[in-house]
C-alpha cells in the first residue's frame, strides 16, 4: 500500500501485495537482463574470433614453404591432404560469382574472372561458378563460403534488372533487426563496381556501394575493399585486371606473384602498360569509411530528389572516355577528414588519402582534356587530335567523291562539295552519352569546361594541315583524278559535328570568324543541352540541333544526359534556336523501337523551335557496344524513314514538305515550304560565296539572302533518289540477311 508522503515509484505502479513478491520480481528482471548482455557478448566474441582465426590462418599460408602439404580446411572430419602442385579437389570450398548487368559490362567482366580463377582453381583450392542473380535465391547466401559481385550501376543509381531481387533482398535483410548480424558471418565476399563518374558522385558505384554495405551489415567478411571501375576512364580492362590479380593474391594466402601463363590469361582486350603505372593500379584500391558506406545505404536504391539532382548540376564532373583512370577511383575525403579505419578480411586497412580530383586545376594549371590513353583510342579510329582538345578525321564520302562515286547527304541537300568538306571538332567532350553513338563514348563527357584551352587560329590551322595531310593520301587512289585532289586540298567547307559538342568550347566564336576569313562554310551540330551557349553563337550557314526524341523519357533513355535537368535545357535551346535569323535545321536520327513511333509529339517540337529544316535520318548501326545494346533491328529501311517523313509532313499541313531525298544514306529533308519553295521550284541549295560576303559585310541577313535552286536529281521522287549523276554508282554486294520473308538490302 503506498503510504502518504511516500514517493510513487515503479513499484507502487504494480498491483503486488508483499514485499516478498516484490523482491522476486527484481531478481527476474535482473536475470533477464544480465541473460541478455551475456547472450550479446558471446555472439560478438565468437564472431571477432571466427575472423581471427581466419586472418590467422591467411598468415599461416604465409610461413608454410611452398611444397608443404595443406589439409583441407572445408570440414573437421577431413583428413584429406594435397601438395600445392597436385592438390585434391574432393574437399574444394565453392565460389559463387554473381554479375549484375544491364548491357552486358559486368557480365562480360565476370565471365574473365571465372576463365581466371577456374586457371587457378587449383592453386586456390576452390571451385568458381558463374551465377545471374535473377536465376538464384537469395535465401542460399548464409550456405555460401565465398561470394564475388561484379555490379553495374544502372539509371539513377538502381541495380541492373536482373540483379533486383537480390537487391531488394539485401536491402530488407540488412534493415531487418529480426534477422541480425550473423546471417553471413561463414561468407567472404569481395564487390567490383562498374559506374560512370559522369553522373556525377550520388551515383557513382552506387549499386556497388550499396551491396557492399548489406553485406558486410549482414556479417560477411570482406576478403577486398571495394573496388570502384570507372567506364568514364577507358581504362576498365586494366583496372579490372589488377583487381582479378588482388583477388587470386588474397584467395591463394601465399603471396605468391601469379606465374605468367596466369598473368597473360587476364591480359585480354588489355593493353600493356609500364611497371609504374601497373603498381599505381595494383595499389589504387581504396574503401569507403563507415560513415560513407551508411550514407549510400541509408535509403538503398532510391532516386535522388530534385533538390540533390540540381545540388549535382553543379558538382564537377570527370571525363567520360578519360581511359586514364590507372586503377579505380577514390572518393575525396569527406570535410577535409581522411576516412575511418575499417576491417577487411581480418585485418585493419587504413584509407590511403585519395588522388585529387580529375576536374581540379594541377599546379596551378588546368590539365589537358585529351590524355594519353585518349589520343591512343581516338587515332586507333582515324583520329587526328589537334592540341589537347580538338580533332578532325577525313570522312569516307569524302574519299567517296574524290573517287567520283558520289557525294553526302550535304551534297544532294545543300550543295556542299563533299570532297572540300573538312570534319572537325574544337571539343572533343560531349554532354550526352547517346546509345546510338558512332564513336563508342571513345570521347570524353562533362558538363562545363574545365580543360586547357587551346588558341582558335592554331586549331584552324593545325586542322588545315591535317586535313590535307590526309587528302593527300588518297594520291593515286583508283578513281582520283588529279583535278578533285587539287581541289579537295582547298577545303570549302566545314562540318563542326565530328564528335563531341563544339559550342562547349569558349571560343566557338572566333573559331568561326576563322573559319569564314578563309570563307570556309561552317556546318554546326548541337546536342540541345546549351542554350545560352546557342544564343551568343555568331552567325553560322547552318545550325544543327539533334532532336533524337520528343518526349522526355524518351530522350533520357536514347541521350543519356548528364544534366538532371537536361529536358529543360533541350526545350530552352529550341527556342535560343528560334532566334536564328540565319538556316536553322531539327536532325532527328531514327531508331527502330526506340523513337520512330512519336509523330505527334515531334510534330509539338516543331512550333517551339520553328526549323527551316528537318533532316530525318536512319540511325547507321556501328557494331556491337558493351554501352549500347542496338542492333541490325534498330535500323530502319529508306521506306521506313520515308513513311515516317511523309506523316511528319502530312500533320505539319502544308507548313513543311518533303524536299528532298538521299537514298543512300537513309536520309529525307522537309523543308518550310514558305520560305524555301519558290514558283514551285525548291531553294534548298545555298549560294556559299553569296553568304561569305554577307558575313563580311556585317550587316544583318538572314536564311532566305543566301539560299539557291535544288536541282531535279535532288528532289524528293527523283528517279536518282538524291544521287548526283555526274557520278559513278559504286555498289557493294552486302548480305544482311532477310526481313519480312524476303531478302531485302538496307541502304546504309
Amino acid at each position: 500500500m503506498k503510504l502518504r508522503g511516500e514517493p510513487y515509484t515503479f513499484l507502487n505502479m504494480i498491483s503486488i501485495q508483499s514485499h516478498h513478491h516484490q523482491l522476486a520480481f527484481l531478481a527476474a528482471l535482473l536475470s533477464a537482463t544480465a541473460w541478455c548482455f551475456y547472450k550479446s557478448t558471446t555472439l560478438r566474441t565468437q564472431r571477432r574470433e571466427s575472423t581471427n582465426l581466419l586472418h590467422s590462418s591467411h598468415l599461416d599460408h604465409y610461413k608454410k614453404p611452398k611444397n608443404q602439404q595443406l589439409k583441407c580446411s572445408s570440414s573437421s572430419s577431413c583428413n584429406c591432404s594435397t601438395s600445392r602442385e597436385q592438390p585434391d579437389n574432393s574437399c574444394c570450398r565453392s565460389a559463387k560469382i554473381f554479375f549484375a548487368s544491364e548491357t552486358g559490362t559486368s557480365e562480360g567482366l565476370a565471365r574473365r574472372l571465372l576463365q581466371t580463377l577456374n586457371a587457378s582453381s587449383k592453386q586456390l583450392m576452390c571451385s568458381f561458378e558463374l551465377v545471374d542473380p535473377s536465376r538464384y535465391e537469395p535465401e542460399d547466401l548464409p550456405k555460401e563460403n565465398l561470394v564475388v559481385i561484379v555490379a553495374s550501376t544502372w539509371e539513377d543509381g538502381k541495380p541492373p534488372r536482373n540483379s533486383q531481387f537480390l537487391a531488394q533482398w539485401l536491402h530488407e535483410s540488412s534493415n531487418d533487426f529480426r534477422v541480425g548480424s550473423t546471417l553471413l558471418t561463414s561468407c567472404k565476399f569481395a564487390v567490383y563496381g562498374v559506374g560512370s563518374s559522369s553522373y556525377g558522385p550520388k551515383t557513382f558505384n552506387k549499386v556497388a556501394r550499396v551491396f557492399s554495405h548489406q553485406m558486410e551489415a549482414l556479417g560477411a567478411i570482406e576478403i577486398l575493399p571495394l573496388c570502384k571501375g570507372d567506364v568514364d576512364t577507358g581504362d576498365l580492362d586494366q583496372s579490372f585486371n589488377h583487381w582479378c590479380i588482388q583477388i587470386i593474391d588474397r584467395l591463394s594466402g601465399l603471396g605468391d606473384r601469379l606465374s605468367s601463363s596466369n598473368l597473360r590469361s587476364i591480359e585480354v582486350a588489355s593493353s600493356s602498360k609500364g611497371e609504374d603505372e601497373e603498381e599505381k593500379a595494383s595499389d589504387g584500391i581504396e574503401e569507403d569509411s563507415d560513415d560513407d558506406k551508411e550514407n549510400n545505404a541509408s535509403d538503398g536504391f532510391e532516386e535522388d530528389s530534385d533538390d540533390d539532382k540540381e545540388n549535382n548540376d553543379g558538382e564537377s564532373v570527370v571525363d567520360l572516355e578519360d581511359i586514364a583512370g590507372k586503377g579505380p577511383s577514390r572518393e575525396p575525403p569527406q570535410n577535409g577528414k581522411v576516412g575511418r579505419r575499417r576491417k577487411s578480411f581480418g585485418k585493419t586497412q587504413a584509407d590511403v588519402k585519395p588522388l585529387s580530383s580529375m576536374n581540379r586545376v594541377e599546379n596551378g594549371e588546368r590539365r589537358e582534356m585529351v590524355t594519353p590513353v585518349i589520343r591512343a583510342n581516338l587515332e586507333k579510329q582515324g583520329y587526328k587530335i589537334i592540341g589537347s582538345h580538338s580533332g578532325v578525321k577525313i570522312c569516307r564520302w569524302t574519299k567517296s567523291q574524290l573517287r567520283g562515286r558520289g557525294g553526302c547527304y550535304k551534297h544532294s541537300f545543300y550543295g556542299i562539295e563533299s570532297h572540300r568538306c573538312m570534319e572537325a571538332t574544337p571539343s572533343l567532350a560531349c554532354a550526352n552519352k547517346c546509345v546510338f553513338c558512332w564513336r563508342h563514348h571513345t570521347n570524353p563527357v562533362g558538363k562545363s569546361w574545365q580543360w586547357k584551352l587551346d588558341d582558335p587560329l592554331e586549331i584552324v590551322n593545325a586542322a588545315i594541315d591535317e586535313h590535307t595531310k590526309m587528302i593527300k593520301q588518297m594520291k593515286g587512289v583508283p578513281g582520283v583524278t588529279t583535278e578533285r585532289l587539287f581541289e579537295g586540298l582547298s577545303p570549302r567547307h566545314c562540318a563542326l559535328s565530328l564528335v563531341g559538342e563544339p559550342i562547349m568550347y569558349p571560343e566557338i566564336n572566333a573559331l568561326i570568324d576563322e573559319l569564314h576569313k578563309r570563307r570556309i562554310s561552317t556546318f554546326l551540330v548541337t546536342n540541345a543541352q546549351f542554350p545560352e551557349r546557342i544564343r551568343i553563337l555568331k552567325p553560322v550557314t547552318q545550325l544543327y540541333v539533334s532532336v533524337d526524341a520528343a518526349t522526355k523519357e524518351s530522350l533520357k533513355a536514347i541521350d543519356r544526359p548528364l544534366f538532371g535537368d537536361f529536358w529543360e535545357r533541350f526545350t530552352d535551346s529550341l527556342r535560343a534556336l528560334r532566334e536564328k535569323e540565319q538556316r536553322t535545321v531539327y536532325r532527328l536520327t531514327l531508331v527502330k523501337g526506340w523513337n520512330a513511333e512519336d509523330i505527334d509529339s515531334y510534330y509539338e517540337l516543331f512550333s517551339v523551335g520553328k526549323p527551316d529544316f528537318v533532316e530525318i535520318k536512319g540511325v547507321t548501326y556501328c557494331g556491337s557496344s558493351a554501352t549500347s545494346k542496338l542492333t541490325m533491328e534498330n535500323v530502319p529501311w529508306h521506306s521506313d524513314v520515308k513513311a515516317f517523313s511523309e506523316a511528319l509532313a502530312s500533320k505539319s499541313g502544308s507548313e513543311y514538305e518533303i524536299a528532298c531525298e538521299h537514298a543512300h544514306s537513309c536520309c529525307v529533308l522537309l523543308a518550310r515550304a514558305d520560305k524555301f519553295k519558290v514558283n514551285g521550284q525548291w531553294f534548298t541549295w545555298i549560294d556559299y560565296e553569296r553568304f561569305h560576303d554577307l558575313v563580311a559585310s556585317g550587316v544583318p541577313f538572314g536564311g532566305k539572302d543566301y539560299m539557291a535552286a535544288t536541282p531535279s536529281w535532288a528532289v524528293y521522287g527523283a528517279e536518282e533518289g538524291g544521287f548526283d549523276p555526274d557520278q559513278a554508282r559504286y555498289k557493294k554486294e552486302r548480305r544482311h540477311g532477310s526481313c519480312n520473308g524476303q531478302n531485302r538490302q538496307p541502304i546504309s
